[in-house]
Formats: structure tokens, sequence, C-alpha cells
């Protein structure tokens, strides 16, 4: 099948330069001039990855068939959102560091991932629930790009559909401030204006995102080729791995490993210029 090289350079960066277009040695075809080009992809791919290693850039190969995709599956901590909503949690009930740890080796795919969700939610028993909304307003902040991305493939046609191993209680608020058709999640179990330590079962994990990205292609009459969905952690690779285009997103060395599209310089707009949208194309 054939394929197209895609390079994005961080943004504001204008990384793709007249060297840079000596080393790569085609025609760029700009998606944006200086952050986003596509081009023929060259027989020595392996040599141009090794040479423009030191650059702000991201290399990928994507095929040209069936490029434009129809349904947007996010993962949203520390991918839509730059935080871990159970972390932050964790830091207003003072066990920061150690709910952290434990997030992290989550994330790796170290200790699994329902097992360590319960042990974290069940640290956090008696914290009011009130400090949810604390939590959205002080401390969560968007990722950059990601306004941008859901807000162009919708006007486009495509289906949104944010889809976390964290809690209900976050993504529904940044799912509306973002834009999303729908999000799921694990559901916080409150009891008296308190959280209860409990995770409503059953908990969704990775094959949890990996049913919602074939129920959500099937209801849209879609397949899950026609999907690009995005992720960081070791839960998000099942569903990375099903869809047209799974993208780590400054993602874990574990899922760096296993998925073929990686952006770690870019932003969430990364995503539209994989798909072949020009930043004109952008709403």
């Amino acid at each position: 099948m054939a394929s197209v090289l895609v390079l994005i350079a961080a943004p504001g960066a204008d990384a793709i330069n007249e060297d840079v277009l000596r080393i790569v040695g085609t025609a760029p075809h700009w998606l944006s001039k200086g952050e986003a080009a596509e081009f023929v992809v060259p027989p020595n791919l392996a040599d141009l990855r090794q040479n423009l290693a030191h650059l702000p850039i991201d290399i990928n190969t994507v095929p040209r068939t069936n490029r434009r995709k129809r349904l947007l599956i996010a993962d949203m901590d520390s991918t839509m959102i730059q935080q871990e909503c159970i972390d932050e949690l964790g830091i207003v009930a003072g066990l920061g560091d150690r709910i952290k740890a434990i997030t992290v080796r989550a994330m790796r795919g170290e200790i699994d991932f329902a097992d360590a969700l319960k042990e974290r939610v069940g640290l956090m028993a008696g914290l009011d629930a009130s400090v949810i909304d604390a939590i959205m307003r002080d401390r969560i902040t968007l990722m950059p790009g990601g306004r941008t991305l859901v807000t162009t493939m919708k006007a486009h046609g495509a289906y949104t559909a944010l889809v976390s191993g964290g809690f209900r209680q976050f993504t529904s608020k940044v799912a509306a401030h973002i834009g999303f058709h729908t999000n799921e999640a694990n559901d916080l179990v409150i009891e008296n204006g308190m959280l209860a330590g409990k995770v409503a079962e059953p908990i969704l994990g990775k094959e949890a995102k990996l049913a919602a990205l074939k129920h959500l292609s099937l209801v849209n009459g879609l397949s899950p080729a026609d999907a690009i969905a995005v992720g960081d952690g070791a839960n998000d690779i099942p569903m990375l791995q099903a869809a047209g285009m799974g993208v780590a997103l400054h993602a874990k060395p574990k899922v760096r490993e296993t998925v073929s599209l990686c952006i770690n310089h870019g932003d969430l707009t990364a995503l539209l210029y994989l798909q072949g949208y020009k930043k004109a194309e952008f709403m």
C-alpha cells in the first residue's frame, strides 16, 4: 500500500528548514510552512530518521488511502489534558507521591491497571467530593491543540469520543469543554458527599477501550480502520493497535515500542497533519 512520509515539527520551532529539506532530498508538499510537510517516502528512511534525530521533528509514514478518519477516540489523562486526574486527587488528599508512583507503574504496564486503580482510589476514602470541581477549576489544563483537533474533525463529519480509564466525574466536564460527542469512563462511588474509596464495577481498562472502539465504529457504520485513536499509557495499546491510525502522544516507552505512529514533539494538531489536513483547514 502506498504511503506518504509526514514530518511534523514542535509548534513554533519552524524546524523543517532548508537544511532538513536537503536531507530529505525530495520536494515537500507543505501542510504548514516550516511546521508540517509530507513527502514521497525515501528508500533510506532509517538513515533519514537517524540524521534528523537531534531535531524537534516527528517522523511518521501513513497510508495514502482512507487517510482522513471519520472517528476519533481519545484517552483523557496526559492526552487531552496535561494532568492525571487521580494524581491530582492524591495531591489534594495529601498522598501525592504515593498515588503518583502507582500511576507511573500502571501507565508503564508494570502492574495490573484495575488493581492499581482500586488501590489508589481506596487510599482516598473520605475525601470530600467537592474537591472534584475545585481540581477541574484550578488544576486541570487542556493539552494544546485538543480543541482544534476535535472541532476540525467534527466539521468534516467525524464522530468524536473521549474514552478514559479515569473517572466520569472528570471526563464529562472535559468532554463538554472540548466538544466531544460522547465520553466513557469509570465511576467514582460517592456516598454522603464523600469518596467511598471504591470504583463502580465493571472497571473500564484496556479491553474496554478496545471494545469502545469496535462498538463506536459499528454504531456509526464504520470499521476500526476508519478511526484514529490517541493515547499515552499501556492501557491504550490494544485500542491504538486496532485503529486505522493509532497515535502514541508523548507516550510511555512501552507504548512507543508497540505503536507505529508516535508524536513526541508536536501537539494534538499533529493528528490533523497525519490525516493530511492543511493548517488553513483547521477550525
